[in-house]
């Protein structure tokens, strides 16, 4: 019996989209209001969801609760009201885009999660924007 299981959790942070080999001009263009170099905020919503089989002797797939530790560990401590650029070290040299956040907090789950569940991130940027990254 093939299931997932989801957990949503959030965190607040603030970012700054800019690519430093190119000029203010290309930046501005390319990423708009983003590229603010006094930075811009979002309240992130993100769903971590693993797949896989059923333990018969639990009826689980993953605890929940010990599933929400590990995300308010690993990602909510590490990231809540934080400035992505300037206050973490995995977007001092990485463009912190939808894109690359939601692969960060991915290679991050990973690393703590059982290789027998599939790993699936879903970021919200806004109730509108969202990646979805699979490994």
């Amino acid at each position: 019996m093939i299931v997932s299981v989801c957990r949503k959790a959030h965190f607040n942070a603030a970012h700054r989209l800019n690519n430093p080999t190119w000029t203010s001009e290309k930046n501005l263009e390319v990423f708009g209001v983003c590229n603010n170099p006094n930075y811009h905020g979002h309240n992130y919503e993100l769903i971590v969801k693993l797949t896989g089989t059923v333990d018969p002797e639990t009826g689980y797939l993953f605890d929940l609760k010990i599933l929400k530790e590990i995300i308010k560990e690993a990602i909510e401590d590490r990231f809540d009201h934080k400035n992505l650029n300037l206050d973490t070290v995995e977007f001092k040299n990485l463009n912190p885009t939808a894109e690359n956040i939601s692969v960060v907090i991915w290679d991050i789950l990973r690393k703590r999660l059982d290789q027998k569940y599939q790993l699936h991130i879903t970021l919200y940027e806004t109730p509108n924007n969202y990646v979805e990254y699979h490994g």
